[in-house]
């Protein structure tokens, strides 16, 4: 097997593991509550990096801004955020994630592990080892996809070639 042939093979078992992992949170793991997957992850958002400006939410969540603003008002209604005066700029207002949205968080985190733990518990002792093995190793290459993942692109950047044979 030639070198590209090699690297096209390791590229989609590793696109097949992604998708597979995908699969596994999103329908097996993931309990949503009634929220969507954009309100989770503004509320993320919110905990990990602390209060932002509703365009700046707006911009990182991929959503036009009045969708931002309808999402904001659901999440204060709910009392899982609130608005805060911008030290930077008094006349701007800035997104902050409530107790009660930190501990909305916390439980659905919760409730993941629980629900992962129970699931590799059903495995072979063999199969949790290779599993911890390999996430060792795939754990540090994940974040740093996230993290590239995370990063504006430039247009077109990114995208797959159409006109490869």
């Amino acid at each position: 097997m030639d070198s590209a042939r090699s690297e096209a093979g390791q590229g989609n078992i590793v696109i097949e593991g992604l998708e597979h992992a995908t699969t596994l949170m999103l329908r097996h793991v993931s309990h949503r509550g009634g929220f969507s997957m954009t309100t989770l992850s503004v509320m993320a958002r919110l905990e990990r990096e602390g209060p932002a400006r509703l365009t700046a939410l707006a911009a990182a969540e991929g959503v036009a801004q009045p969708s931002m603003s309808q999402l904001v008002q659901r999440l204060e209604r709910e009392d899982l955020a609130t608005r805060v005066g911008d030290p930077a700029d008094g006349r701007a207002s800035l997104i902050a994630l409530t107790d009660e949205g930190r501990a909305l968080l916390a439980d659905g985190r919760r409730s993941r592990h629980a629900r992962l733990a129970d699931l590799l518990a059903a495995l072979p002792p063999e199969d949790q080892a290779a599993l911890a093995l390999a996430m060792h190793v795939a754990v540090p290459v994940v974040r740093r996809l996230l993290d590239q993942a995370a990063q504006p692109q430039a247009p077109g950047a990114g995208r797959a070639r159409t006109d490869a044979p």
